[in-house]
């Protein structure tokens, strides 16, 4: 098994790690061993956690098997009251494991198992994503660092500056362990202040919590901690300091990809940022909650997609419904007939649109798209190609039987009528028209029957019966479409909504929606 190692602070000062300590004379060799140690200890403690688990091998229904979550000491206590009413509420079992953030993070890689992780900033989110350790992750709340002082503030202590002050000493966390201290030490490296401040500490300790303790016992005159876990001291005084707004971090809860029950993992997140569960807890604690789901055991949520991008979602949609434990009602149709609905008074949580002119003709219902994929227009025709046709032009020969999408009812068929307009062909083309319809799927089965000669349809449609039809591409600009997806302005699940689109655009949801035919589009999240 590998040691997880911490760096330490320079030669001459104190490193704690819970009750043992190594003064600063015994140098930083010294100092590494003891927090070696430590970390040792602390993984002996997990895998003792771990052991009755069993090995993680696949999914697991065992309700009596707890969840394990790992979450920074210094959001102990909005943790630990929302994983006891999540118990009273479901009946799971829910185990912590405290510390901070980065030696959980290093510890839970080296365990490879456990369920969640509720680091205490983004930093340690980004580099469990880079470590490949993280699932799914859900937006808490937000915290700012303070600094911490005796009833009174007998130091006078104001600003940063002051922190510099002889006979003023300070109580830091550890930057390679907990968050606080990662983040001030980044801002005040950035502005060129941290030399004089870290010339100044007497005493690095493991986490926040044992910082505020430091504070409270009098064993120094100041300390670096979150606002929120001030807001635990009472019996202490709070200097906020403007500068270390830029220092603010909000808290994440991830899903472990080592996870055997990943849909109670999530239910557990949901309930965490729930704004009538965990985010009342998060600002009652201190904390800025953020704005969560509504909390709901088996939330449903409904869908509005074009009927072309069907072979490229379900099998994503059903895996999605699957894992979060949810139900998502898809309605399928013309774009067209889908608007229509909408302006009508339906509300559907999210729109996966055909084309941007019709999510742009019901921007006001949603959030700001993202560009999920692409198709194109081709001529579809019958196998051999009897007709003789190779552009659009030929659709108006006399005798060719042309099927059309219908220009109002759905969004390639608008995209049709407007290119076929363009380029001068409309009038002659509808002249030969035999069946207008809303959905590509129609007009191909038309053609495969021999009720049709042509179709003008999408590639997406064309993939599917290629081994039985020919196709001929359109060559003009008008002949793309892109379709996006966004996210109900007035769905109360907007995080779960986001969560399906990042199953989409995910390797493997990619690769569904490039074998159906569509192209990528896709370049970042739909919404912060």
């Amino acid at each position: 098994m590998p040691f997880v190692l911490l760096s330490c602070p320079p030669p001459g000062k104190r490193i704690e790690m819970n009750a043992q300590r190594t003064q600063g004379s015994t140098g930083a060799a010294r100092n590494a061993w003891v927090v070696t140690l430590a970390s040792l200890a602390a993984i002996a403690v997990l895998v003792a956690l771990l052991r009755d688990r069993g090995p993680a091998r696949g999914p697991s229904t065992d309700a009596t098997n707890p969840l394990l979550v790992f979450c920074a000491a210094g959001i102990k206590v909005p943790v630990e009251a929302a994983a006891r009413d999540f118990e009273r509420e479901t009946g799971e079992r829910v185990q912590l494991q405290y510390g901070g953030s980065g030696t959980l993070l290093g510890n839970l890689r080296v365990a490879e198992a456990g369920d969640v992780y509720v680091p205490a900033d983004a930093s340690y989110i980004e580099a469990g994503r880079g470590f490949g350790v993280l699932a799914e992750v859900v937006p808490l709340a937000r915290q700012r660092p303070v600094i911490l002082v005796a009833k009174g503030n007998p130091k006078g202590i104001r600003a940063i500056e002051d922190l510099g002050r002889d006979g003023v000493r300070v109580s830091f966390a550890n930057p390679e362990a907990a968050s606080v201290g990662r983040s001030v030490r980044a801002l005040l490296q950035a502005s060129g202040r941290w030399t004089a401040l870290e010339a100044r500490i007497a005493v690095f300790k493991p986490t926040v919590n044992d910082v505020a303790n430091d504070v409270k016992l009098g064993a120094v005159d100041a300390g670096i901690v979150w606002d929120a876990l001030a807001a635990q001291y009472p019996d202490l005084d709070v200097v906020r300091v403007p500068a270390f707004d830029d220092a603010a971090e909000t808290l994440h809860a991830a899903v472990l990809k080592s996870s055997r029950r990943p849909t109670v993992a999530l239910r557990f997140l949901r309930f965490l940022a729930a704004r009538d569960r965990g985010a009342g807890i998060f600002a009652a604690s201190g904390y800025e909650a953020l704005p969560g789901d509504a909390w709901v055991l088996a939330p449903e949520i409904s869908l509005f997609s074009g009927s072309m991008l069907r072979p490229g979602v379900e099998a994503t949609l059903k895996e999605f419904e699957a894992r979060e434990g949810c139900r998502i009602t898809t309605v399928y149709n013309g774009c067209g007939i889908l608007c229509a609905q909408m302006r009508a008074g339906e509300r559907p949580d999210a729109y996966l649109a055909c084309d941007t002119t019709f999510m742009d003709s019901v921007a006001d219902l949603y959030g700001p798209p993202a560009d999920v994929v692409d198709n194109s227009l081709m001529i579809i025709v019958q196998k051999g190609n009897p007709k003789g046709i190779a552009t659009p032009a030929d659709l108006a020969k006399p005798g060719v039987r042309v099927g059309l999408p219908h220009h109002d009812k759905s969004a390639m068929g608008n995209v049709a009528w407007r290119m076929l307009v363009a380029m001068g062909l409309y009038d002659a083309i509808a002249a030969n028209l035999a069946v207008e319809s809303p959905t590509g799927d129609f007009l191909v089965n038309q053609l495969r029957t021999g009720s049709l000669d042509a179709i003008l349809a999408c590639r997406t449609n064309y993939r599917q019966v290629s081994d039985t039809l020919d196709a001929l591409p359109i060559d003009h600009p008008m002949a793309t479409m892109t379709q996006p997806f966004a996210v109900g302005k007035d769905t109360p699940h907007a995080q779960m909504v986001r969560r399906l689109l990042d199953a989409m655009v995910s390797g493997t949801g990619r690769e569904r929606f490039e074998k159906a035919g569509f192209g990528w589009r896709y370049r970042g999240p739909a919404e912060k």
